[in-house]
């Protein structure tokens, strides 16, 4: 057994289970950590950040995109809780990241001297941010607590998982004995409820199915269920892309609505199922069948009448093995779908100038290019109409919904996924969130397109109170910079588009380079509202 530093034996840990990289910002408490980071040379890649949520949500971006886990260290106090938005909506999202964070002296943890960056019960501050969290108190314990972390990180639910270290542990030694990466659990389908949903989704006329991130990893399933009950697949945010849109009937919110007010059976993939069960409502004409890692999930609005617990891609292909012996005859829904595809399309024109600017997007981005979405007006059409062909394709901050999330998520997806164009759609509010990593951008040389679509104010914000308040305005109008000179500054590329056609052209040219980040600016006025066809009344039930 090697003698090694907590932080040496750290290090080797993540190594050992596939992070190559870590995203971070040091600091005093973490010094024996980044020492150990630095020993490592090439074998582990440090992307150190200009602020410690633009660390936190660059393992967010890079997680997403991956579906691997991923890290980053920041020190503790401020330092983790400048990271507490992007690590709230790794919890939101089931996105494995890693949180490596620093603490005050180990033997004075929780006596509150006074020592530098300390906070009352930073433990605790932790735990309700990430599904698994440990304090690293002996060097001999850190390889298991690594491999319990990432463990975690990737069983049953995906979540964040948390790494504490006092600024004294990191540099004792111990006698290590390294910790293999643990098996993932595998839950035991049940095949009482397979048969149950089966005969559910096989004795339907009219079946529906709700695809969520956790569905991400089953597309192909998702598909020959599809095709096999001749059901609509609906995707809003997290599940876009799970069934490709040049499939009629992948659907998002607007027509998903009308589908689900006909539907005598559903069934929910990987997804909380808000819109429907919570929003649109149910009645005792529609029967529910749910599949989701958590265990405590598929109840939480209301009890389904059969719950598979467990990984959605075995569960799937086992449906798909017993179904056939329970599935009716159906016609071809594939006209039906086409037509009602082109009424919403025509609907959609209401929103023209969004799509506009999405269309030249999608005719330059290649199927399997990314997009981050942001909570912008161009976001929230995004949602509902760009075309989304490939899972982990369409990023999108799920029920967190927070401004400020994308470039710096963007960043981290376009450093994990070199080998595809990464395109970040901000608003001139949320953009200002995180542009400093511009920065940190021109520093890796990291490849990212992003677009600022500049209208001068809190967009949404403005338009409630216009139509809400009796244009009464507050606190909604901004002060920018111009946004050319503001990336030319940093050394990025930039431009400014007035038309989609020039946005197109700059598109081609950022995708191009692939040396470092490219900012294009694009003035825009007030946007029609998408609103009606995402805040739609209850169309079943009381």
């Amino acid at each position: 057994m090697p003698n090694m530093t907590a932080a040496e034996a750290t290090v080797a840990s993540l190594l050992a289970h596939g992070i190559d990289t870590i995203y971070a910002l040091p600091g005093v408490h973490n010094d024996d950590f980044f020492d150990a980071l630095f020993k490592a040379g090439n074998k582990i890649r440090v992307v150190h950040t200009r602020h410690e949520q633009g660390a936190a949500y660059m393992a967010l971006g890079a997680a997403l995109a991956t579906d691997k886990p991923q890290a980053y260290a920041v020190v503790p106090g401020p330092g983790l809780l400048n990271t507490g938005a992007a690590l709230l909506t790794a919890y939101s999202m089931n996105a494995p990241v890693l949180a490596i964070i620093g603490q005050i002296p180990d033997k004075d943890i929780g006596r509150g001297l006074g020592h530098l960056h300390e906070i009352t019960d930073q433990a605790g501050i932790v735990a309700r941010l990430v599904d698994h969290a440990a304090l690293i108190r002996d060097p001999a314990l850190a390889p298991k607590i690594v491999a319990d972390a990432i463990h975690a990180m990737r069983s049953g639910r995906p979540g964040p998982a948390a790494i504490e270290c006092a600024i004294d542990m990191w540099g004792r030694s111990a006698d290590i004995a390294p910790v293999a990466p643990l098996a993932d659990a595998q839950t035991a389908i049940d095949e009482d409820t397979i048969l149950a949903a089966a005969k559910i989704l096989g004795s339907a006329e009219r079946p529906f199915i709700v695809c969520g991130g956790g569905a991400q990893d089953a597309a192909e399933e998702v598909a020959a269920l599809s095709e096999m009950l001749q059901a609509p697949v609906m995707g809003y945010r997290r599940g876009r892309g799970v069934l490709s849109s040049r499939n009629p009937f992948s659907v998002t919110l607007p027509l998903g609505r009308e589908l689900w007010g006909e539907a005598d059976a559903a069934i929910g993939i990987g997804t909380h199922m808000a819109y429907p069960l919570q929003h649109w409502g149910v009645d005792d004409r529609i029967r529910i069948v749910r599949v989701d890692a958590d265990p405590e999930e598929p109840a939480r609005f209301l009890k389904p009448d059969a719950a598979l617990v467990g990984d959605a891609k075995p569960i799937l292909r086992r449906l798909l093995d017993v179904l056939p012996a329970h599935n009716r005859k159906r016609a071809s829904r594939k006209a039906e779908m086409e037509e009602r595809q082109a009424k919403l399309a025509e609907r959609f024109k209401k929103i023209a100038p969004q799509l506009g600017w999405l269309d030249a997007i999608r005719a330059e981005l290649p199927d399997d290019g990314i997009f981050v979405d942001e909570v912008t007006q161009m976001g929230f059409a995004a949602r509902l109409a760009l075309p989304v062909y490939k899972p982990r394709t369409f990023l999108s901050p799920g029920y967190q919904d927070n401004l400020g999330w994308g470039y710096a998520t963007a960043l981290g997806a376009a450093h994990a996924r070199p080998d595809v164009p990464v395109v970040s759609i901000n608003g001139d509010g949320g953009f200002l969130y995180t542009a400093n990593e511009l920065a940190t951008a021109v520093r890796h040389k990291t490849p990212l397109t992003a677009i600022v679509f500049a209208d001068g104010t809190f967009g949404n914000v403005r338009r409630i109170q216009e139509e809400k308040y009796d244009n009464r305005l507050i606190a909604s109008d901004l002060a920018n910079p111009d946004f050319v000179k503001f990336g030319e500054a940093f050394g990025a590329a930039t431009e400014r588009a007035t038309t989609p056609d020039e946005l197109r052209a700059a598109l081609k040219r950022g995708f191009a380079r692939r040396d470092g980040p490219t900012l294009i600016e694009v003035p825009v006025g007030p946007m029609p509202s998408p609103w009606e066809f995402i805040l739609m009344p209850r169309i079943r039930g009381k």
